[in-house]
């Protein structure tokens, strides 16, 4: 019996699964209009909400200058949440059909970056003004209260802004990056195999 094994050999052997060009197409197209349907549904409903806010605003005349602070604090997080967020069309408009391997995975790439970006920077941003323009907001109506139920509304508030902060956002981040990451192996996985066939 030989003992010399020719691992090279054996690498060399073993089967590859190809991956389905067309498949992989498919999921980018989705990936696309999944990622366009979730920026037209954030854009509709942050526009909603300010002008909602607005009319609050405008309905009930606040009194103290805290409560027209925190609500421009509160529409100005949305309105530069919503001016970069509203950047990814551009990269999202770029991907189509007629693209070679390379230009995918540098598109993709791009997105990734710019979601990194939107994901911590304006992201932590947005909750900083979101929070700092609620707590303004909220010390007009906390005053007219009694303590207990001016705490307790603090205490309210500042659960739900943890809660969506440690608990939801990174949820929605490991899903939303588990998704790009997938398309981005798969692309770089068939870039590698091309350049090992020339």
């Amino acid at each position: 019996m030989d003992n010399n094994i020719d691992f090279k050999d054996l690498w060399k052997q073993q089967a590859v699964i190809p991956l389905n060009m067309e498949e992989l197409l498919s999921k980018v197209k989705h990936f696309k209009s999944v990622s366009m349907r979730k920026l037209i549904f954030t854009n509709v409903l942050l526009i909603a909400t300010s002008a909602f806010i607005i009319f609050i605003w405008y309905k009930y005349q606040p009194e103290f200058i805290s409560t027209k602070i925190g609500i421009i604090l509160i529409i100005m997080a949305m309105a530069i949440y919503l001016f970069v967020y509203n950047k990814l069309i551009g990269f999202y408009k770029t991907i189509d059909g007629t693209q070679s391997n390379s230009d995918y995975l540098q598109r993709l790439i791009s997105i990734k970056t710019r979601q990194q970006f939107l994901q911590s920077t304006v992201l932590s941003l947005y909750f900083i003004m979101l929070g700092l323009g609620l707590c303004l907001y909220m010390f007009e109506y906390a005053c007219q209260m009694t303590i207990f139920w001016g705490i307790f509304t603090y205490v309210v508030m500042f659960g739900w802004i943890g809660f969506t902060w440690f608990y939801l956002r990174p949820r929605e981040i490991k899903k939303e990056n588990s998704k790009i990451d997938n398309l981005i192996d798969k692309f770089q996985r068939i870039n590698d195999q091309l350049e090992a066939d020339l």
